[in-house]
């Protein structure tokens, strides 16, 4: 795949002999430290998104709670929802993060209809109340341009940031802005096509700071299937997945300190890790 064919902001991940320009290394932060034996236990990971189908074989039972945001006359409300999922994406999300951090527990919070969109005063309060809830990771594989809400998605990214709810945002497929994944308090992520879940980069350079695999990934999908897609939404999802197993390891890890801790452990160029992960956290 060509870096024309990437989605938008990969472009710094799509060759690892790239120089990135970082040189943080933390003095005995390694990938065993940061999360060797960890499962994901004790960590509650928010999914705003499409819905959660929470049969679904790759979701593993491991689904606590959903909700949806109803658009009312009075605005936005946060209401119990069933146990589905509108498109098949925010199920795909769940099945990453669970295939590397199988023990969390995942929440569903929908504000995508069928056709995979959403009213941005939607997504901004199905973010407000997850934040909220205290989740301690919410993944973000959706974005908004409006920039009448830039201001109240900044707002939430800070109380997201000081209460220690890490935001996982994946960037624009498409080289235009999009809140809340340009704001430097949340992890913003774009797709590398190394075939490997567990190879992040980092990128101190804006607009993105992290690398995952977002290329050709085999996704769990609605009506319990499966498919292979590419896209900044299932790149994000690895990288929730690694910071729920950070947090199960390390638990009141600010998110500073878990960006940190991940930049550190990053697969840049000239830089290896021959110890991975667990077998059995592997999915």
């Amino acid at each position: 795949m060509t870096s024309s064919e990437l989605p938008a902001w990969s472009e710094p991940f799509a060759d690892p002999r790239r120089d990135l320009r970082r040189s943080l290394r933390l003095r005995g932060v390694t990938r065993k430290w940061a999360w060797g034996d960890a499962t994901g236990a004790g960590v509650r990971v928010g999914i705003i998104d499409s819905g959660l189908e929470n049969d679904h074989p790759r979701l593993r039972g491991r689904v606590v709670q959903n909700v949806t945001v109803e658009m009312t006359d009075d605005g936005p409300k946060v209401v119990p929802d069933g146990t589905a999922d509108m498109f098949g994406h925010g199920t795909a999300c769940g099945g990453i993060i669970l295939s590397m951090a199988p023990e969390v527990e995942l929440v569903s919070i929908r504000v995508l209809g069928a056709d995979l969109r959403g009213k941005g005063t939607a997504f901004a309060a199905g973010l407000e109340w997850a934040i909220e809830q205290g989740l301690q990771v919410c993944n973000l594989s959706l974005s908004s341009k409006s920039e009448s809400l830039y201001p109240i998605f900044h707002d939430l990214a800070d109380r997201a940031y000081f209460q220690s709810t890490v935001l996982v945002s994946a960037a624009n497929n498409v080289p235009a802005a999009s809140y809340p994944s340009l704001f430097s308090s949340v992890f913003s992520v774009a797709a590398h096509p190394e075939p490997d879940p567990w190879r992040v980069y980092y990128n101190p350079a804006p607009p993105v700071e992290f690398g995952a695999w977002g290329v050709d990934v085999p996704i769990a999908w609605k009506d319990g299937g499966s498919t292979v897609a590419t896209g900044n939404s299932f790149a994000a999802p690895h990288i929730a997945g690694l910071v729920a197993l950070i947090l199960s390891k390390h638990p009141g890890l600010s998110p500073f300190e878990v960006k940190a801790v991940l930049a550190s452990v990053a697969d840049n160029p000239g830089r290896r890790h021959p110890w991975r992960h667990r077998t059995d956290a592997a999915g």
